[in-house]
């Protein structure tokens, strides 16, 4: 083993070859630009509309829209990362094909690798907000399902540990035992896993319909929520505007970033694009926009209707209509959350399998991942198996744990195809010429002198406006280092590229969404970081085992 082989670049007359220039794909070509447009509006707003805005409000106030607008804007410059690698490699994978391309094989199975935590294991946390809204709903129409079959049992156990009067503890306490364990499962949570993995078997078109008919309802309800709210904000509750300073209101990056994450689900549909080279780039961005407006005047409608301290909820939306009354509007919601919930799960269900068909095809998998159904025309093997990952551990953890796990990968996904970005060959300038018409293309802007004027003007400024900010951070105790060293990191990295902007003349859109993305990342809390320090450590155990002496690249075969 070299070390060089471990950076053995894939290119991309290769990648086109296997499916990007839409002939040698057997996956069927469906998708136009409203409909990856809608997919993208289906991942965006769903968990992080009906379910992780609350713990976000919770913890910064009103001032949290501040943080959705950090999250927007860093998202807004790594969609247009993503827009040019998907109008310039438009195929299936998404931000590890890219890293395939761009920095090399190792790290494209580490971002392959993350990406299980953005799609799999985040449909986890959606499914168990699902499943919340889902019984919720029963209730109104008199269904009640026994709370041992409406909870998980890490979250009963929990409440049993501590005490705490509700429905974990009363699952524990009245939960069936089989040779003294307890029987406790989330069973819509299953259910609904298992119906999304059928849908997603059977295909891209099917799934299509059914996703842009429910954005088109989630659409329409938020609306009306957004309307009927305004008549019971109170402006006083947003005073005081961060009650928990600018600290409380970056603690809520893994809730409020979760929100975001589902935009770049539309770039591993790219073999099923009509015109993934000008699609695909349209779809992302104007999902983007649009959600982006809707989180932040729902956060101000939230946290004006009631105390943001009401808000840490796991039905925040529930919540604050059942607090003023409004018994209509919480059905209208319950049946609302189902429906945008259900599409977030179909989007990122269909992700999954394309990646590990990409992967395989790659041989960094068993070639059975990259099987298409004869007749759904879908990756039929992967889809099963995805099923399988996502439900399997509905069993054994808790949507807290998944919320932060979930955010601090796609972030690392984020940081590499903003960096990727950077380091591809610069296009042909030529508009008219054949190769380039119609295509996405991500505008030039010299960051030379820009980006280093942008650090120093912000340096200044949290000097003089923050004087203990620097010393307050750079205090390194037992109780600090876990918190104060990635804010050092992120010191360290905008002063290495503000040298690498000025002397190699970088692009300055990708490299503001690499820095945002590395500050967002400096919110996640210790824990965070040794669990996805051990998950990326048991990926490269994979990779040496078996996917690097099995790539195709290793086999000389492209």
């Amino acid at each position: 083993m070299s070390f060089k082989s471990l950076f053995r670049k894939k290119s991309t007359t290769v990648i086109l070859s296997q499916g990007g220039d839409g002939e040698h794909t057997s996956l069927n070509k469906v998708l136009s630009v409203r409909d990856l447009t809608f997919f993208g509006i289906a991942a965006i707003i769903g968990g992080g509309t009906f379910s992780a805005i609350g713990n976000a409000c919770f913890s910064g106030g009103p001032g949290v829209i501040l943080l959705y607008i950090i999250c927007a804007i860093a998202c807004g410059f790594t969609a247009m990362c993503y827009a040019e690698f998907a109008a310039r490699v438009p195929v299936s994978g998404s931000a590890y094909t890219y890293a395939y391309v761009s920095f090399g094989e190792l790290f494209a199975w580490i971002i392959g690798w993350a990406l299980l935590m953005e799609y799999s294991i985040g449909n986890i946390y959606i499914a168990f907000s699902w499943s919340g809204y889902f019984t919720n709903l029963l209730d109104g129409f008199g269904m009640h399902l026994p709370e041992w079959l409406t909870i998980n049992y890490k979250a009963s156990h929990l409440a049993f540990n501590d005490a705490k009067i509700g429905e974990g503890l009363t699952a524990w306490n009245t939960a069936p035992q089989i040779g003294g364990l307890r029987i406790i499962f989330d069973l819509p949570a299953v259910l609904v896993n298992v119906f999304i993995t059928w849908l997603v078997y059977k295909g891209t078109k099917e799934s299509r319909n059914i996703s842009n008919l429910m954005v088109t309802i989630k659409l329409a309800v938020i609306v009306l929520i957004i309307v009927v709210g305004l008549f019971y904000i109170d402006i006083e509750n947003w005073t005081p505007f961060m009650p928990n300073g600018f600290g409380g209101v970056m603690a809520g990056v893994s809730a409020v970033f979760f929100a975001y994450i589902g935009f770049d689900a539309v770039s591993t549909l790219a073999e099923e694009c009509k015109n993934p080279q000008r699609d695909l780039p349209r779809g992302m961005i104007y999902s983007l926009i649009i959600c982006t407006i809707v989180y932040i005047i729902l956060a101000l409608v939230l946290t004006g209707m009631v105390s943001y301290s009401l808000l840490g909820v796991t039905d925040p939306l529930a919540e604050i209509f059942k607090i003023k009354g409004v018994k209509w509007m919480m059905f209208i919601v319950s049946i609302a959350a189902v429906v945008a919930m259900t599409s977030v799960l179909i989007v990122f269900q269909m992700g999954q399998p394309r990646i590990w068909m990409t992967m395989s095809r790659d041989g960094l998998l068993p070639k059975r991942f990259s099987s298409i159904h004869p007749k759904y025309k879908t990756p039929g093997f992967a889809t099963i198996i995805t099923g399988f990952v996502v439900g399997v551990p509905m069993f054994f953890t808790d949507e807290n744990f998944i919320l932060d796990f979930t955010s601090i990968g796609t972030l690392f996904a984020f940081v590499l195809v903003c960096g990727g970005v950077l380091m591809l060959p610069a296009q042909k300038k030529d508009e008219n010429s054949e190769e380039t018409k119609g295509k996405f293309r991500m505008p030039y802007i010299n960051a030379k002198w820009i980006f280093p004027a942008i650090i120093l003007v912000a340096f200044t400024s949290v000097f003089y406006f923050i004087p203990d900010f620097f010393s307050s951070k750079f205090t390194f105790t037992s109780d600090t280092i876990g918190g104060n060293l990635p804010m050092l990191v992120f010191f360290i990295l905008c002063i290495v590229i503000a040298v690498l902007s000025f002397t190699k003349k970088l692009s300055l859109i990708p490299v503001l969404g690499l820095i945002s993305c590395c500050y967002l990342l400096t919110g996640m809390a210790p824990s965070n970081w040794i669990w996805f320090s051990i998950w990326l450590a048991v990926g490269l155990v994979v990779y040496f085992l078996y996917s690097y002496k099995n790539s195709n690249l290793a086999k000389n075969k492209e």
